[in-house]
């Protein structure tokens, strides 16, 4: 499982960046620049071939991959010999017109939301499946011996929502299980939503404000989701199979306390129990079964080797004009929810943990790949595609940003050229690069250090 999770995430990343580059290759060759090699991947070229005058390379760190323009050297050329301008020869990239530059750098990102509209359009005319959670919840305040890291009255509490409730509707949209409410949830951080939910029967309107989390960045009104205690699965050798939990049990009661989700459950064994006494419903009769948790590590909590039951979620698929309509709908909104997500990190959010790194979304991109084709099939696909969607529209937004280094900073510089209506001074754009590279390698160490967080945590 490793090993393909490995594969699979190099495999996505590595063609979201290749895109990318293709972006600028034909952006350039359309513009009269020519490039000298385009490569797959970093690092030595193991194999190389000639085509078009552009040698065509697969190196050997399989992550991405970089297009090599003619004259993109002469800017280090000019700085060593200390030229005025940065020499524009015929055919390299300094070369071009400064109208003919803004195309090329933009082409990269311009093609990362080509992929992302095309990603979405195929998963909505395939459709989807996946393993989810239903559209009831279950309050975190009902349970204070959990950690839930919430303000002491949360949002949920001062909405009126009770444990047990089935929301239907949140912010005008319908609700068909948890995580559509979590992610409406998460993006509409400080915004009045308009919840309609199910209270054994009756219909309630409510009003929720969720609060700014500043360690995710997402919004939060402290509810868990409600799984029932149906057992799925059980692992062989597990403190279940050894209490004789079967497939099909549900579990009803814990030290002769009724018990309905999974979070009784877990706090029942709060205080680290030796054993439990469970009672299980199995064909229609109650049997006692007792339980010895496994305490390997405490701070994650015991190991007792059961699944519970899951909602399916399945995405129909559609016709190729409705597909068309959907991805390009989900293309923009997308784009939309990534800005305001993007903004939230000027609110006082902790970085650290908001912002995922180099090394765990390459983690993300395999194990859910590995995780989605395990329990779905060869549909499982579908979601892993669509996480690559959002990663390239990240991408689209990151390179435009106005950073020197990076697209948008290169078109903020050929702009500034065009309004001068002369070449810019050689050392100008090496100051200006240079920022951008201090600005890059800071970006990178702050990534980086976030991943290490994420993965090492402090004990």
């Amino acid at each position: 499982m490793i090993v393909a999770g490995i594969f699979f995430a190099f495999l996505g990343l590595g063609l979201v960046i290749v895109i990318h580059e293709l972006g600028h290759f034909f952006a350039a060759r359309a513009s009269g620049v020519e490039v000298e090699a385009f490569s797959i991947g970093w690092g030595p070229k193991l194999f190389a071939w000639k085509r078009g005058g552009t040698e065509w390379r697969i190196s050997a760190i399989p992550l991405g991959g970089y297009c090599r323009m003619k004259g993109e050297e002469a800017f280090a050329a000019a700085i060593q010999t200390k030229a005025e301008t940065i020499p524009r020869d015929p055919g390299t990239f300094y070369g071009a017109p400064a109208w003919k530059r803004i195309i090329i750098s933009v082409s990269g990102p311009l093609c990362n939301i080509l992929l992302a509209a095309v990603i979405f359009i195929a998963v909505a005319a395939v459709g989807t499946s996946s393993k989810t959670y239903v559209n009831r919840i279950v309050l975190a305040s009902d349970y204070p011996s959990l950690d839930a890291g919430l303000p002491g009255n949360s949002p949920a509490v001062k909405a009126g929502l009770k444990s047990g409730d089935i929301v239907l509707e949140a912010g005008g949209e319908p609700v068909l299980d948890f995580t559509d409410l979590q992610g409406l949830i998460q993006r509409s951080p400080e915004k009045d939503l308009p919840f309609v939910v199910d209270r054994d029967g009756q219909r309630l309107e409510l009003q929720v404000t969720p609060f700014l989390d500043k360690e995710s960045g997402a919004g939060r009104i402290g509810i868990y989701p409600w799984v029932p205690l149906l057992v799925s699965e059980v692992s062989p050798g597990s403190a279940a199979a050894l209490a004789g939990i079967q497939p099909g049990d549900k579990i009803v009661t814990l030290d002769g306390k009724a018990i309905s989700n999974d979070i009784d459950l877990r706090t029942g064994l709060v205080g680290q129990p030796q054993k439990v006494a469970l009672g299980v419903e199995r064909d229609g009769k109650v049997l006692d079964l007792s339980l010895v948790p496994n305490w390997s590590d405490k701070k994650e909590g015991p190991f007792i080797g059961l699944s519970f039951q899951l909602a399916t979620k399945v995405s129909q698929s559609l016709s190729l004009g409705q597909a068309i309509q959907a991805g390009l709908v989900k293309t923009g909104s997308t784009i939309g929810e990534s800005v305001r997500a993007l903004g939230l990190l000027f609110r006082g959010v902790n970085i650290l943990s908001a912002v995922s790194g180099p090394a765990r979304i390459t983690y993300y991109a395999g194990a859910i790949a590995v995780d989605a084709v395990k329990e779905n099939g060869a549909i499982g696909i579908m979601t892993y595609l669509d996480f690559l969607a959002f990663i390239s529209i990240a991408l689209f937004l990151m390179n435009l940003l106005p950073i020197p280094a990076l697209d948008g900073g290169m078109i903020i510089l050929f702009i500034a050229e065009i309004l001068k209506r002369s070449p810019l001074r050689t050392k100008t754009v090496y100051a200006y690069q240079l920022v951008g590279t201090i600005f890059i390698f800071g970006l990178l160490a702050l990534a980086l250090t976030s991943d290490a967080f994420h993965f090492f945590p402090s004990r």
